[in-house]
Parts: C-alpha cells; structure tokens; sequence
C-alpha cells in the first residue's frame, strides 16, 4: 500500500489510490471484485452427447458453449447423471440448454421405429429424458431446446415425432437435411414465426432464414406445448410451452448462425439472469421466500 500511495502522488488527483493499487497489484487487489462479480452471471447447464461404443465419452460442438458464453452466460455441462445427482445439478443452474444430436426411441412416443431412425446412445436418451421431465416439471427454470433438444422437450410433454420427414412428406420442396455439411457446408430455408411468439419477440420478425440440419420434427405437440413456427412446407419448426415462463425449442440450429440469432440466446440468458436475481432476492429477504 507505501508503493501505491506514491504512485497516487505522481499522477493526476482525479485517479485514487485504489485503481492505482489496482494497477499496480492488480493479483491482490482484483481478487475481492472479481469474486463478487461473477455470481451475478447465470449459469447455464447444457447436456452432451455420448459417443464410442467400449470407450465412451461425452462430447459437444463448441458452437452452443460459445453461444451461451458469446450471449453472457456461463456455459456447465450436464454429463449423464442419476436423477438424485441431477436435482443437485438443477439447484445450481439458473437455465438448461439442451443440444441436438440422433434419434430418440420412438418408442417413447408409442410409435414403432422408422427404417430410417438413427437412434443416439442409449445412455444419452434416458437422461435426456429425466433431464426433460425435470426441467418440465420445474415451475421456472428457462430451457431452450435445439434440434433433437427440441424433440426433447415435446416427446417429455406427451407429444410425437415425424421420424422421417422425407418419407412422410416425399412431397415437400424444401431442404430440411444437410447430407455432407463438412464438404457443402448447411443448407438453410425460410421458416415463418408466430407473431406473438418468444421467437419472434427476441428476433424482431416473423420470418427468418435458418441452418437446417435434420430429418425428423414435432408432428403432435405435447401437452401444454403450441407450434409457433413452420417452414414453407407446413411443417413445424418450433414449438414454446404455453405461459410467460421460457420454455422454447427450435429445429433449426441458431448456434450455427450465431450472428442472426444471437437476440435469441441473449433472451434465454437474460431469463435465466431475471430468475437467478429474483431466487438471490428471494434468499436474502425471507419475506419474498415464504411468499414464494
């Protein structure tokens, strides 16, 4: 602190001693700030997908880590986990990204499977749906669901899937899939939003271009669950849980075109950061808990 008073002496007044210590010793004193800045970043958890067959792993695209992370939040995965290990998991999240990937069971939505179905790991599917159903059956905790998290949120909700959109709809024009991505990069079409959808709220339109990569989309919606998007062909894009609570799952894949959607994850990060304020709040002022 010698050290820093005698720097304050040798650069104009309008700078204190306290930015010139932290100038000078920056390693002692922006610990304390530091520590008191990042809880107030909402921490969002995103499940993974499981790979390998004897040496399996847990792996994920970065683009929805840097999406989150790009919109503000703290990205934690979810690795699949027991359900009493979940519920510890969701008590330290403020909101759920969950990520697309392969096919789920149809039979999880009583349907028998499709010759064309690519089903995802075993261990994925069933915590993903224990993931869904928690997530569902929590009364405030944003989700937004991508591609296959999307599918999620619907199947968990009672709903079902087209398992193969070109074989139920050989009719449609429009490009849902990206055969080879690595070589011809991700195919895109137009999808019309809902006006008074969250979607389009975030977005500021009723229409945007997205990254199409997929096969399979909600054909019924789940309970509680309204289609609030569809490509030209009619088929459904999107799909939010009734109510002002953030629960909206997209076919597409903004984390591909972060730039567009940006405005999207922004929303979801900024629910998750008004439910983490209003929780904090709630813990500190034990007449907002009992009210609660």
């Amino acid at each position: 602190m010698k050290l820093a008073k005698l720097i304050s002496k040798m650069i104009p007044y309008a700078f204190s001693a306290s930015i010139v210590a932290c100038t000078v010793l920056p390693s002692l004193v922006l610990a304390e700030p530091a520590s008191k800045a990042a809880p107030s970043l909402p921490v969002i958890g995103i499940n993974t997908d499981v790979q390998g067959d004897t040496w399996k792993k847990s792996a994920i695209y970065l683009q929805y880590v840097d999406a989150i992370r790009k919109a503000g939040g703290v990205p934690i995965l979810l690795p699949p986990m027991d359900a009493e290990q979940l519920r510890a998991a969701i008590s330290r999240v403020d909101g759920v990204l969950m990520i697309g990937g392969d096919d789920y069971p149809p039979s999880l939505y009583n349907q028998k499977q499709h010759e064309k179905v690519s089903l995802m790991a075993t261990e994925r599917s069933d915590f993903d749906m224990l993931l869904a159903h928690t997530l569902l059956d929590d009364p405030s905790i944003p989700v937004l669901g991508i591609c296959a998290g999307c599918q999620a949120l619907n199947i968990a909700s009672g709903g079902e899937l087209v398992q193969d959109i070109p074989s139920a709809h050989p009719e449609s024009k429009v490009q849902h899939s990206s055969p080879d991505p690595r070589k011809n990069g991700f195919n895109k079409h137009n999808v019309a939003l809902a006006a008074d959808s969250k979607i389009a709220t975030a977005l500021k339109t009723d229409k945007v271009s997205v990254v199409t990569s997929h096969h399979q989309c909600v054909g019924k919606p789940g309970n509680n669950m309204k289609v609030v998007a569809r490509s030209e062909d009619g088929l459904v894009e999107a799909i939010e849980a009734a109510g002002p609570r953030f629960v909206v799952g997209v076919q597409w894949h903004p984390e591909r075109d972060f730039d567009t959607c940006r405005p999207l994850f922004e929303e979801f990060v900024k629910q998750c950061a008004e439910r983490r304020a209003k929780q904090t709040a709630s813990q500190n002022d034990p007449a907002l808990s009992s009210a609660n």
